[in-house]
């Protein structure tokens, strides 16, 4: 999410999306332009095609920079939205209960609740997602609970390894 929020501020985006109502004090806004892509397909698409090769050139170079380590490990919201599944040995998927999503999105970010839903629906279902993982992690607890759940899953990798 970190790179994808700095990339959003890159010329290719600001470039692509000038025509648009998506800019605050010059800045794009993440908050106009989210709305603009998930109410719009095209839009979307066409932020994705910007999006997705620079997030794929940012994992690469991160991998390249831990090459010597067992382990490394990459937070990637979208992974198979993206198409990046072949980036890597082994995908952990973090599951939710949906209506458990969708409570956290509108109280993190303060969506209403048909606009977090649009946001939720324009990924894939998550039962295709946990068919394509290696691990599954419940995250419908606590943090402390997620937290140590991923812990298991890395001495698991590294053990391995």
């Amino acid at each position: 999410d970190k790179v994808c929020h700095e990339l959003l501020l890159s010329e290719d985006i600001a470039r692509a999306f000038q025509n648009e109502d998506v800019f605050e004090n010059g800045i794009i806004s993440r908050d106009k332009l989210g709305k603009l892509v998930f109410n719009n397909p095209e839009m979307k698409i066409k932020l994705e095609n910007i999006l997705y090769p620079k997030v794929r050139d940012k994992i690469i170079e991160f991998f390249e920079s831990f090459s010597g380590e067992s382990v490394a490990f990459v937070a990637i919201p979208l992974l198979f939205e993206a198409g990046m599944e072949a980036l890597f040995d082994k995908i952990m998927f973090i599951y939710c209960e949906d209506e458990i999503r969708l409570n956290r999105l509108i109280m993190r970010n303060g969506y209403t609740q048909e606009y977090a839903k649009l946001r939720m629906n324009s990924q894939q279902p998550q039962s295709a997602k946990i068919q394509k993982s290696d691990f599954v992690i419940n995250n419908n607890s606590t943090f402390e609970n997620l937290d140590k759940q991923i812990e298991s899953v890395l001495e698991q990798l590294i053990i391995k390894d």
